[in-house]
């Protein structure tokens, strides 16, 4: 009985590509990769400069001088002024950057020092309502208030001449009293005396362009 015998079939290659493979390649790539991000972050932190939660030494340059005063890193500008600067024109009031009585001017921008950290102030210009006189003489904006009896129980007061100084800083010329609502609606007066500062405002404008200062 003869047996048919089947042709010879052409062998194939055996492909070195196989699931478990790609697999475990894939682990080794991706461990790899994920250590290399964390291995960068870990170096990031590892050269972040860490200040606190002790106090620390800092450098303010208020009002054209430079202050050196320490604090704890998370000590707003505001007390930094009052507690620790004797600078205490800047009121507390709110405390949560609503109403303007602590407002200061940061390198030409009218902020609120309650919301600014001090240890983030360090390089900047900040100006205080302390700073506005030039000895005996007072700023246009200071004397306007006292002109138009912009101010009464007087807690908001710093807060606005500085707001004021800064608007007027940014918007030079005469503005409207509309103007001047606007330019100041971040600051609020419990008193009221509302028409008074913006009559104020215009006042110190007007006597800025005729040849006071503003600076």
């Amino acid at each position: 009985m003869s047996s048919s015998k089947e042709p010879d079939q052409p062998k194939t290659k055996k492909s070195r590509f196989s699931r478990r493979g790609f697999l475990a390649g894939m682990g080794i790539t991706s461990g790899a990769l994920t250590t290399g991000i964390l291995e960068t972050e870990a170096e990031a932190a590892a050269s972040a400069k860490v200040v606190g939660p002790g106090e620390v030494p800092i450098t303010l340059n208020i009002n054209g001088k430079s202050r050196n005063v320490t604090v704890e890193p998370r000590t707003t500008l505001l007390d930094a002024l009052r507690d620790r600067l004797d600078l205490t024109a800047a009121k507390r009031v709110c405390d949560r950057g609503t109403c303007g009585a602590c407002t200061v001017i940061i390198d030409g921008k009218v902020m609120y020092s309650c919301s600014v950290l001090a240890i983030e102030a360090q390089g900047k210009k900040i100006e205080t309502l302390e700073g506005l006189s030039e000895g005996r003489r007072p700023h246009p904006v200071s004397t306007a208030f006292v002109n138009n009896d912009a101010q009464q129980c007087g807690y908001c007061t710093p807060g606005f001449v500085m707001a004021a100084k800064g608007f007027l800083d940014r918007h030079p010329g005469v503005p409207s009293e509309e103007e001047v609502r606007k330019g100041l609606g971040g600051n609020f007066c419990r008193c009221g005396t509302y028409m008074g500062i913006r009559k104020a405002v215009v006042e110190a404008a007007t006597a800025i362009r005729q040849g006071g200062r503003n600076a």
